[in-house]
C-alpha cells in the first residue's frame, strides 16, 4: 500500500488511506474504493446508492470535465501524473478548485515526487501518493520550501508583487 500524505491546514501529514485502489480488470473491493473513469461510468451509481465513497481516477488524457455533473457524489477525484514531467493534471487540479468549487479531496498519484509538493499544493492537491518514498517531514519541507510565489493561485498565497505593493 502506497503511502498517503493529506495536506491540511498548511502542513503535511501522514494518513491510513480509507479507499481501495481498485483497477479495471479486479473485483471491486467492500467499503471505499478509487475506481477509473470507465469504471465510474458504469458502476457509479450503484457503489454511491451502497453507501460507499467513491473516488474517481484519471489519467492525463481523460478531462475532468466528464465529471461535472457528479462531483458533489464523488469523495476523492484521483489525478494521475504517468510522469513527472507532465502538467495535465495540475491543469485539472486547478480546474476542480476554481472552475467547479470541487471541495473533495483531490490526489496526486503516479509519478509524483518531492519536488513538485510546492506547486501541487498551490494548484489544488491536498493528498499525495509519493513514488519517491518521501516522508511527510520531506514533503512539508518540499511544500515550503520557497517563501515567494509570483502569480496566483488555487492557494490563498499572496504574490510578491502584491506584497511589494504593500
Amino acid at each position: 500500500m502506497p503511502t498517503l500524505i493529506r495536506w491540511r491546514e498548511g502542513r503535511a501529514e501522514p494518513v491510513e488511506d480509507a479507499f481501495t485502489d481498485v483497477a479495471d480488470d479486479q473485483e471491486l473491493a467492500t467499503g471505499d474504493v478509487i475506481i477509473s473513469l470507465t469504471r465510474f461510468q458504469a458502476d457509479g451509481d450503484r457503489l454511491i446508492h451502497e453507501g460507499r465513497k467513491v473516488g474517481v481516477r484519471l489519467t492525463s488524457e481523460e478531462e475532468v470535465e466528464a465529471l461535472t455533473y457528479d462531483l458533489p457524489r464523488i469523495a476523492v477525484v484521483a489525478l494521475e501524473f504517468p510522469k513527472y514531467r507532465d502538467g495535465r493534471p495540475y491543469t485539472n487540479a486547478r480546474l476542480l478548485r476554481e472552475r467547479f468549487g470541487f471541495k473533495g479531496e483531490v490526489r496526486a498519484v503516479g509519478d509524483v515526487l518531492r519536488e513538485q509538493a510546492g506547486f501541487m499544493v498551490r494548484c489544488g492537491f491536498d493528498a499525495f501518493e509519493p513514488a519517491d518514498g518521501a516522508n511527510s517531514q520531506e514533503w512539508d519541507a518540499a511544500a515550503r520550501r520557497y517563501r515567494h510565489v509570483y502569480q496566483r493561485a488555487a492557494d490563498t498565497r499572496i504574490p510578491a508583487f502584491v506584497e511589494r505593493r504593500s
